[in-house]
């Protein structure tokens, strides 16, 4: 019996999917500078550089992710990095754009730095589904896998590693702490619910 491929998402629901994605990621954003925590990756080397120089989060998260699109486009090919480029811009316009109109009078910060793994988790999730990404490391991580066998997620366990160790430097240990929890519960729900062969569509 000949197996039948999967059918591919409409451009409707790729927009739906990758303005959804970007708008959780973004709100996650807002969650971790109102506790004033960081996550690993782009995302929180951007969130620590906005803590040290003053500068809006989304500039800096786009412009460090600028060099990282020729990796993508070397392993994914241009409908990704174009995807992933429209994911990228959103969370950086939505990401300067949510703290003006989102505040938190209480906000304790084991709910939020839990709440911040479940929604950018699920904004991560919602990317991936529809061949896109928040660029960054992991695509460098995996272009680097292919060239030289070093595994993609050590890769990105030694930059997180290095951005929470800056962290140290910058941020109130226990603000750390909280952020490692967070960053904890945002790589479970990715390490559970990512799972190809459970999707129906492309």
């Amino acid at each position: 019996m000949t197996e039948t491929a999967p059918p591919q998402h409409t451009p409707f629901e790729d927009a739906q999917g990758l303005l959804f994605g970007g708008a959780m990621a973004a709100f996650g954003i807002v969650i971790l500078q109102s506790l004033g925590f960081i996550t690993g990756q782009i995302a929180g080397l951007s969130v620590l550089i906005s803590y040290m120089t003053g500068w809006g989060f989304g500039p800096v998260f786009f412009a460090l992710n600028l060099p990282f699109y020729w990796f993508g486009y070397k392993r994914m090919g241009a409908r990704f990095v174009v995807k992933t480029f429209i994911a990228v811009l959103l969370l950086s316009v939505l990401g300067q754009v949510f703290p003006h109109y989102v505040r938190f009078g209480t906000l304790n910060p084991l709910i939020g730095a839990a709440m911040y793994g479940f929604i950018s988790g699920a904004a991560l999730l919602a990317l991936f589904r529809h061949g896109a990404s928040l660029g960054g490391v992991g695509i460098m991580s995996l272009y680097l896998q292919d060239k030289t066998g070093f595994k993609a997620g050590w890769t990105q366990m030694i930059f997180d590693a290095c951005v929470f160790v800056l962290a140290l430097f910058v941020l109130p240990l226990q603000a750390v702490g909280w952020s490692f929890v967070g960053a904890v519960v945002l790589n479970m729900v990715i390490a559970v619910n990512h799972r190809r062969d459970h999707y129906i569509a492309g």
